[in-house]
């Protein structure tokens, strides 16, 4: 998952996540009691998520996994987060970990099916790398399809999908605009940790950069990444029915997390 080349692997499958969770392999997000982040950490999200989410909010984070994103978040101050999981493994690896913070709640669930919440009943879906994972599963791009639906439906009005993923905007843009998302994109650029630690020069963390996208959603043409293997970040405002379809918002202040 750290690249944009999909296995052999169903990574849509509970039973290759079931597995890997009980692999004892923490690197590579296994099982054994370790926790992994995929891509960044709080630390480096923070500024972002700080400035975008209010703590107060209901936060549902898609495909948890072992991250400790959750933890951090609530040690920082976030109120309400449900996590949810395909694999069952994790879950009750999470919900054991987690039992005395009130804070978070798990559940297993298939994020192609999240009948079981409410319409409108988040202020934020965070995703973390789950979509990619979507988008190497067995019955993509359909799947993918069908969790966008599913997240659009329970964001109420002018609520936030953060999407954090190694996918430029040529390859997200036009499925986050399928039929019946109706958003207000924002893009943020954030070179990987590796290249971070080795180009930083001693800077704590990586640095975050807003990039204007062109009218179609897509990078501008004279556009250079710094880090080939950057994650790019969208905000994503849930908009109004009444609204445009999907559209690009003006830059706002670059965020440092410094």
């Amino acid at each position: 998952m750290g690249s944009g080349e999909c296995r052999s692997n169903d990574y849509g499958a509970a039973a290759y996540w079931d597995a890997r969770y009980s692999s004892g392999s923490p690197a590579s997000g296994g099982g054994g009691g370790k926790f992994f982040d995929w891509y960044q950490t709080y630390a480096a999200l923070r500024p972002l998520l700080r400035a975008r989410i209010p703590a107060a909010s209901r936060v549902l984070m898609l495909g948890c996994g072992n991250s400790l994103l959750s933890e951090d978040m609530a040690k920082d101050g976030y109120k309400d987060i449900v996590n949810i999981d395909i694999s069952s493994v994790v879950i009750e690896q999470m919900r054991e970990k987690h039992k005395e913070i009130p804070q978070l709640t798990y559940m297993q669930m298939d994020v192609r099916d999240m009948t079981f919440f409410a319409d409108e009943s988040f202020d934020c879906v965070l995703d973390k790398g789950t979509l990619d994972a979507m988008m190497c599963a067995d019955d993509a791009p359909d799947g993918a399809s069908k969790m966008l639906a599913e997240v659009a439906r329970l964001l109420r009005p002018h609520g936030i999908y953060l999407l954090i993923t190694y996918g430029a905007p040529k390859e997200r843009v036009p499925i986050l605009c399928q039929a019946g998302c109706s958003w207000s994109i924002t893009l943020y650029i954030m070179p990987t940790p590796r290249y971070h630690l080795k180009m930083s020069k001693g800077a704590p963390q990586p640095t975050m950069e807003e990039v204007a996208l062109t009218e179609d959603g897509q990078l501008p043409p004279d556009y250079v990444l710094k880090d080939p293997e950057s994650h790019f970040i969208y905000i994503c405002h849930k908009l109004a029915v009444k609204e445009a379809n999907c559209r690009a918002t003006e830059p706002e202040e670059t965020t440092n997390a410094n």
